[in-house]
């Protein structure tokens, strides 16, 4: 069996027509497939983005003009660079913002984590206590020497033959 790919074939004018197209389709964003550029993209809509950007490479319009064109049309979306405008400014601030609070964050956590280990985190430590009375110091022992003779195996006894 053999299976046949879609190439894309257009006749250019010059090397720098050529050059002007490869980057467009690279930059502009196939709005079908969403994270995928035109140039990588085999959906119908992709095809007919990358005649219209050969069509208007040929009526010698500029790059930002394509730019302009596709963005009219399709939105900022179509774009993996969109402008900096007031609706598109959660795209551009919010990310090193959020990176900005997280570093502060971790910082204020690991100062505060030296403070405290270092004793300075207003946690007082009361030295006026006094040793165990001999009453207290032989039930502390009659628990611990229970604790040693507990058996701590968590396996059922049916486990154990």
């Amino acid at each position: 069996m053999t299976t046949y790919a879609a190439i894309d074939v257009y006749d250019f004018d010059s090397p720098q027509q050529e050059a002007q197209y490869r980057g467009l389709i690279e930059e502009l964003r196939c709005p079908k497939c969403q994270n995928q550029n035109l140039a990588g993209s085999d959906a119908p809509i992709a095809q007919d983005l990358k005649q219209k950007i050969y069509d208007l490479i040929k009526d010698r319009r500029s790059d930002a003009e394509i730019r302009t064109y596709m963005q009219e049309r399709y939105g900022d979306f179509i774009s993996y660079k969109p402008p900096m405008r007031p609706s598109t400014w959660i795209l551009w601030f919010f990310p090193p913002l959020l990176l900005l609070v997280l570093v502060i964050g971790w910082f204020w956590q690991s100062k505060r984590r030296q403070v405290v280990a270092r004793g300075q985190g207003g946690v007082t430590v009361d030295h006026t206590a006094t040793a165990l009375t001999p009453a207290e110091r032989a039930e502390l022992d009659r628990l611990l020497s229970q604790a040693e003779n507990i058996d701590h195996d968590i396996t059922i006894p049916k486990d154990k033959k």
